[in-house]
């Protein structure tokens, strides 16, 4: 009997899996049986939107943290697939910062050309996964959420891409249990029009503090003030955004902040970040990490050090993200057909030591930017990925980061030259702060007309 792999999530990273896999059949390599275990009904990870908050139709905890209005803050083409580009996809270029919709449909694109739907078992939890030393295979315990049926299968690899953007870290402030207003973590932020009218609170300094903040506002909230607990975002924000130091108590409907000054608002939304969270894995096999560019026991961010036929995919901080998953899927891949080979223990474990030294190092963006292009470059220097432009991606970033202290509302409007074809992206149609409607069709084809 062959070798057999598991794939744990049928998101982006678990897609680039089952992907890496099928472009080594099509070249003519003998690949094993490769099973991936999707707990949600249908395929795209946090890209698969729905209105459900806590639980699922299962009952399970509910995985997506995907919004309504969510448009990428970050250039498509620094997450462009170098072997399904945005120009194959939609067959045209498109502009550089597209909505959800659109984004969920290039990411589906290229999974759906290479029919890789056929390994997920859909709505199958995985419960429990262990590794016996004397057989040296995996033992993982599924169930069927649908049918409530549990059945335990063996592999030789197991390989981790449930993400860790889907279980909230939620803290407490005094006065949270008689604030008389909504309080949700942006986990469960669903559609920015509800808090139209609303003075909105906005917990945290970082992506999902700044983006929500801003579709509050472009939605329709009266006010929103974003208290940061170290320092600022430091944006020129639009009228009625402004942030204040540490949120310190509520008192009802008054928040006090830690420079003195107090407001009454309406509604909280706590963007505090996420855990990683693995209890489906043994002790021995569970990733504890913070969200960092580089976590501690995984050589090339991919291979659990003390048992490197555990592999995990995404679990760093991202500035890349499909390229990254890419990179860390074909070096799985071909760690699992024999293609690379690692060093001992040792080795690894030093080489991992010298990453996260360096991580501790960076201070600004333009610094972990390089960092984490570093990290995917050397992944792809042993595998067979498509050429593309890494050293254009870093330029791009770094534009970004400069168009967003320009402009936080305006840098959406920017166009970028493709890594992968060279085409510059055209601007889009209409200016980000004055586009309400993010479906595929308008955003491809403009407003409709009357």
């Amino acid at each position: 009997m062959g070798s057999r792999v598991a794939v744990i999530g049928a998101g982006p990273s678990g897609l680039a899996q089952l992907h890496a896999f099928e472009e080594a059949r099509k070249k003519g390599a003998e690949v094993p049986e490769v099973v991936c275990f999707e707990k949600q009904s249908d395929w795209g990870g946090l890209w698969n939107y729905s209105w459900r908050t806590g639980l699922d139709e299962f009952g399970e905890p509910a995985h997506g943290s995907m919004y309504r209005f969510l448009w990428s803050n970050g250039p498509k083409e620094c997450l462009e697939f170098a072997d399904y580009t945005f120009e194959e996809h939609f067959g045209k270029p498109i502009p550089s910062f597209p909505p959800r919709e659109v984004l969920a449909d290039y990411i589906l694109g290229r999974a759906k050309k290479n029919d890789v739907r056929r390994f997920i078992q859909f709505a199958t939890a995985v419960r429990w996964v262990s590794y016996d030393e004397s057989t040296e295979k995996f033992t993982v315990t599924v169930e069927d959420l649908a049918a409530g049926e549990t059945r335990r299968e063996v592999f030789d690899y197991v390989i981790v891409a449930t993400g860790h953007f889907s279980v909230p870290n939620v803290p407490h402030y005094e006065g949270f249990e008689t604030f008389p207003g909504r309080v949700l973590h942006s986990h469960d932020f669903r559609d920015a029009r509800e808090f139209a009218g609303q003075d909105v609170l906005v917990m945290g300094s970082s992506y999902s503090a700044e983006d929500l903040a801003l579709q509050s506002k472009k939605y329709g909230a009266k006010s929103v003030t974003i208290t940061y607990r170290t320092a600022p975002m430091g944006f020129t924000w639009p009228e009625g955004i402004d942030e204040v130091p540490q949120l310190v108590k509520l008192d009802g409907e008054v928040a006090h902040f830690k420079d003195g000054t107090s407001r009454r608002v309406d509604a909280i939304v706590l963007c505090t970040g996420y855990k990683h969270h693995f209890p489906f894995l043994a002790d021995e096999l569970r990733l504890r990490t913070k969200n960092v560019l580089y976590p501690a026991n995984l050589y090339k961010g991919v291979f659990w050090l003390d048992n490197p036929k555990l592999m995990y995919l995404g679990m760093q901080d991202q500035f890349y993200t499909m390229t990254l998953f890419d990179a860390e899927a074909w070096y799985a891949r071909d760690y699992v057909l024999g293609r690379v080979s690692l060093p001992s223990r040792q080795e690894m474990a030093a080489d991992i030591d010298k990453w996260v030294q360096r991580e501790s190092t960076l201070s600004a963006d333009a610094e972990m930017i390089d960092f984490q292009a570093d990290h995917v470059a050397e992944l792809l220097a042993d595998v067979d990925y498509p050429k593309f432009d890494l050293d254009l991606t870093r330029k791009l970033f770094r534009d970004w980061e400069h168009d967003k202290q320009e402009s936080i509302i305006g840098y959406r409007d920017r166009g970028f030259r493709s890594p992968c074809t060279g085409t510059e992206a055209p601007v889009h149609h209409t200016p980000w702060w004055e586009a309400m409607d993010d479906s595929l069709e308008t955003y491809l084809n403009g407003p409709k007309e009357g």
